[in-house]
């Protein structure tokens, strides 16, 4: 053995030569059934040219597993030279065809070790393999010794051949039994221990033995088989477990036990674990999940493996259309069981879900209108529940079905109705009524549904299309005052979106015609935050129409109300709300600016001004603009004593740094503000002769526009409050909102008896082309002012040669198509910078 084992193939194939030679000569020289041992010495001389043929391709052909057939082959050639030469065969016909047979399956093991070489050899050594297994002699049994018995002789010879082919029979199927076990045991040893190599060469072998014993494979189940190459799926290479997927797939498909054992939890997990892999493997594996789904313990339990529906999903999605086609059969053959159909829907699949709501018995809606209430959704899965047609069936169960089925719909479409897309679907299906009905119900059973109800109507209402719905926010101001905290709150907040529509004109007029403000402002006596400030807020929305019939609505204590509110709230909607409501307060009711500063709105204002400035919050930004609001109460031109206590409480440079970080239209309020502020300057400027200083002002304190001693606390002067520079920059910008407030603040530098020293400054600070610019993309109202601005501008010599040039194009352009003042003033400007002459038809 230790011989055989350090010979090198070309010494094996000399020796396999030789023994074939020696094989065919003595079965040629046999004393017994010559033609059968002639047969058989015909099917041995064809492997000596088969034996040159590997010589040829030694290079190929010399591994390890060939090496190892061929030995195989050598002792089955060496056991024919023995029984040959023996002199005691039995049944020479029986025991050659097993030599021949034995032979056979040696070439079987040469061709299953040589799966690397070309298919031309292969099939040289198949088409051998296969003459060798199909042989089959005839011939007279009777040796040559036994003629000329008696008749009585060779009747007991032939009861003796009888009985001996009887035996030899038995013996035969032992001897295949043993054969069959034997290689059934060596293949599941390989297939449970061999290393790589052997496992591959052992499959093999398992699929030609399955493809020949079609009918009778029976012992893959009694030897455990399997179990095995399940064991093996996850631990072998890639090429492997896909053979392995492969061969299950042969056995599910021709034999319905092996194919009832696959359906065992564990051994579907192993095949889940193959849907993360390569793409053919992936795609293998679903083709056999599929042939197995057809079992319902496969659809029911294969939905609980861990991953499983996420990955078919996933194929579902992917780029493989032959896996995909295979996911979508598989995820609907599975979706026949409604556990599956929700383990689907959580993995953000939701058509079997859908199809169900829309199908399914009444139980089986309620079950999944509940599992669907109960999901953590993002936006984009509730809008693809819409998409897939999940809101008509539910509307459906909450206007006709029973108690129960009313109340997991109800709960479905609370959930569903937070996303956007679904809303339009939710009005269009007619529910605002029947929510509303609901509402109005005193029904007990009924009483648990009602909070969904305003949740959705709540929602539904941020839609527009809700106003289709006339009459649907004075319903819902009748139900106020019969609903539970949580539910008001909620009717609330439908009312605020529907009042703020910019298409409620209509409905906020009904609105208050209906009472609206006197049955909302009880509510600001609230203990409940949450229901005072969506009440506060949907005064402050109604507020913007009233002005000047709003202080009767209010009374005082109201108005007191409201400034405790907005000092003591930490609430930015409600800080909002509230001063939102005191900005729509006319300014020129001198009642209220008297309240208001007994109750010392100024510094709570500026207070949270000063905190607030800067942030980009929603809520902040419409505090900020509307507290810029108020405090143009605070600095009307017509009260100097009004402005220095606002000045006294430091509202202006609040205000200049408004006109830099505000939104726009916080920005247009301060400069407004600002501007009022400066109409004053001039009259409040101290003289260069003043007798009344106690300690002479420093010479910082002059002021070169006013031509006097200015100071920002009590002349409001813009020049010293470093206001020119923040104002010039809003007519530089993008943002047109602030335009006319802008150069109304800068006018107030042109008055008559400063005019020059205000164009000084202002072209000292780079403003006249910011100026120009409003002339080009203002409105008209700011393009009149920037035109007055530019005509004392232009007043200076020195600056009209300076800028002229650049200001006459648009100029030329508003003469030409603008309106009559427009034109008149546009065309007096060209006549000042001598570019028309005094009696053109321009005047």
């Amino acid at each position: 053995m230790e011989y055989m084992e350090e010979r090198s193939f070309s010494e094996l194939l000399t020796e396999l030569i030789s023994l074939a030679e020696q094989v065919a000569s003595l079965a040629k020289d046999s004393e017994f059934e010559k033609d059968v041992f002639t047969e058989f010495s015909i099917l041995v001389d064809k492997f000596i040219p088969f034996f040159n043929d590997l010589r040829d391709n030694i290079t190929i052909m010399d591994k390890p597993s060939i090496h190892k057939a061929m030995e195989s082959l050598e002792k089955e050639l060496r056991h024919a030279i023995s029984l040959i030469k023996s002199h005691s065969l039995k049944q020479p016909i029986k025991q050659n065809e097993n030599i021949t047979h034995d032979l056979g399956r040696s070439f079987g093991l040469v061709l299953l070790a040589s799966l690397e070489v070309s298919t031309d050899f292969r099939e040289k050594i198949g088409a051998l393999q296969k003459d060798l297994m199909n042989t089959r002699f005839s011939g007279n049994v009777t040796p040559t010794s036994s003629q000329g018995s008696d008749f009585g002789s060779d009747l007991k010879v032939e009861s003796e051949i009888k009985e001996e082919r009887v035996s030899d029979l038995q013996v035969e199927l032992e001897i295949k039994e043993e054969r069959v076990n034997v290689d059934i045991d060596d293949v599941v040893l390989q297939l449970k221990y061999g290393n790589d190599e052997e496992f591959t060469l052992a499959l093999l072998r398992l699929k030609d033995s399955i493809r020949v014993e079609k009918d009778d494979n029976g012992w893959v189940n009694d030897e455990g088989v399997l179990a095995v190459l399940f064991n093996r799926l996850s631990l072998n290479q890639p090429n492997n477990r896909l053979n392995i997927i492969q061969l299950l797939t042969t056995l599910a498909s021709e034999n319905a036990e092996q194919k009832e054992k696959m359906a065992d939890v564990g051994f579907l997990s192993a095949l889940v674990k193959s849907l993360t892999r390569d793409v053919d493997e992936r795609r293998e594996v679903v083709r056999l999940l599929l042939d197995l789904s057809d079992l319902p313990a496969v659809r029911r339990r294969i939905g609980r493996i861990q991953g499983c529906i996420v990955m078919l999903l996933s194929i579902l999605n992917g780029d493989d259309p032959v896996a995909s086609d295979s996911a979508a059969k598989l995820l609907n053959a599975l979706s026949s069981n409604t556990q599956n159909a929700l383990h689907m829907a959580e993995a953000g699949y939701f058509k079997p879900l859908v199809q169900y709501l829309k199908e399914g018995s009444d139980m089986t809606k309620i079950l999944m209108a509940t599992a669907l209430s109960r999901l953590e959704l993002t936006d984009q899965c509730r809008a693809s529940l819409g998409e897939d047609g999940a809101i008509e069936p539910l509307v459906k169960m909450f206007n006709s079905g029973k108690l129960e089925s009313k109340l997991s719909a109800l709960n479905a479409l609370q959930k569903l109705s937070s996303c956007t897309e679904n809303v339009q679907c939710l009005i269009s299906s007619g529910i605002v009524v029947s929510l509303l009905q609901l509402l109005f119900s005193v029904t007990s059973v009924l009483m648990t549904l009602r909070e969904p109800a305003s949740v959705i109507l709540a929602r539904i209402a941020k839609s527009e299309t809700i106003l289709v719905n006339q009459d649907v926010a004075q319903h819902m101001l009748s139900l106020l005052n019969l609903s539970s905290p949580i539910i008001k709150c909620h009717l609330l907040e439908a009312l605020n979106s529907i009042a703020a529509h910019p298409s409620a004109t209509k409905v906020r007029r009904k609105m208050k015609e209906k009472g609206a403000l006197q049955l909302l402002l009880p509510f600001l006596m609230e203990t409940n935050i949450k229901i005072r400030s969506n009440a506060l807020q949907l005064l402050c929305t109604l507020s913007g129409d009233l002005t000047e019939e709003l202080m009767e609505h209010l009374g005082e204590t109201h108005l007191c109300n409201i400034v405790k509110i907005l000092s003591s709230t930490t609430s930015e909607s409600e800080k909002a709300a509230a001063v939102g409501i005191l900005s729509n307060l006319p300014t020129s009711d001198k009642k209220v600016t008297d309240i208001l500063k007994q109750e010392s709105l100024l510094p709570i204002l500026i207070s949270i001004m000063n905190s607030s400035t800067g942030s980009t919050e929603p809520a902040t930004c419409r505090f900020t603009e509307s507290a810029a609001g108020v405090l143009i109460r605070f600095t009307d031109s017509s009260d100097k004593k009004l402005q220095l206590l606002s000045a006294e409480h430091g509202v202006i440079p609040l205000l200049v740094k408004l006109l830099s970080t505000g939104p726009p239209v916080a920005k247009c309020r301060a400069a407004t503000s600002l501007a009022q502020l400066s109409q004053s300057s001039l009259y409040l400027r101290k003289s260069k002769k003043s007798r009344w200083f106690c300690v002479p002002p420093s010479a910082d304190a002059y002021c070169e526009v006013h031509d006097g001693y200015c100071f920002v606390d009590c002349t409001f002067c813009l020049v010293k409050a470093g206001a020119i520079p923040p104002l010039i920059q809003i007519l530089e910008g993008n943002e047109r909102e602030a335009d006319e407030a802008a150069l109304r603040a800068l006018a107030t530098l042109l008055q008559d008896d400063i005019w020059e020293n205000g164009s000084n400054c202002i072209a000292q600070m780079l403003g006249v082309p910011a100026i120009i610019k409003v002339l080009e993309v203002g409105n008209e109202n700011a393009q009149r002012k920037a035109l007055w601005i530019l005509e004392r501008i232009f007043g200076v010599e020195e600056h009209k040669v300076q800028y002229g040039e650049s200001a006459q194009g648009v100029l030329i352009a508003l003469a030409q198509q603008s309106d009559s003042r427009l034109k008149s003033t546009s065309a007096r400007l060209l006549a000042q910078l001598e570019l028309l002459q005094d009696q053109s038809s321009y005047f």
